[in-house]
């Protein structure tokens, strides 16, 4: 996908910094979303002026790539709510998806969402598809760490969809 998006002004992307650390648990809790493994190292932010260019700035969007062994997740994809419709999540999807270093994938809830990712080469795959490395069980392998999710939709009927990147990185 090849928009020629430009961020708003006064706003900024970039990596996260220690000092980002609560704002993104603010953001990711805000948005319900899976509050654990949430490592600002791993996080892109989006940062813009509060007030009309005064030096007060707040983080209004952030995502992160989550390594596992021989794959990457896209999570934690959040806009605030007063800063949707203007092309953040594209932006900061972009990025993440050109800074992937490994095989890409992502857990989202519901259709919607699923067709918003799909606009970036993401298409649905099984949990049988998952990749499973190393040959072990546990939360270290991305399938380990979707197992909860399988669960949930198979004996909740929780409208889960894991994906793949499978568009062209520049990696």
């Amino acid at each position: 996908m090849n928009q020629n998006l430009s961020l708003p002004s006064g706003c900024v992307l970039r990596k996260a910094t220690s000092a980002d650390k609560w704002s993104i648990r603010l953001l990711v809790f805000s948005a319900k979303l899976d509050p654990t493994q949430l490592n600002w190292q791993q996080f892109w932010v989006i940062e813009c002026d509060a007030y009309g260019g005064q030096s007060l700035r707040n983080l209004v969007a952030c995502g992160q790539l989550r390594n596992f062994s021989g794959a990457q997740e896209l999570g934690s994809l959040v806009v605030a709510s007063a800063w949707r419709g203007r092309g953040l999540a594209t932006l900061l999807m972009q990025q993440l998806i050109n800074t992937a270093t490994q095989p890409l994938y992502l857990e989202c809830l519901g259709e919607r969402l699923a067709q918003f990712y799909s606009r970036f080469d993401f298409v649905p795959i099984s949990f049988e598809d998952l990749p499973q490395f190393p040959k072990t069980i546990g939360l270290s392998t991305l399938k380990g760490k979707f197992r909860f999710s399988q669960l949930a939709k198979s004996l909740l009927r929780v409208p889960v969809v894991f994906m793949e990147y499978r568009g062209q990185s520049n990696s």
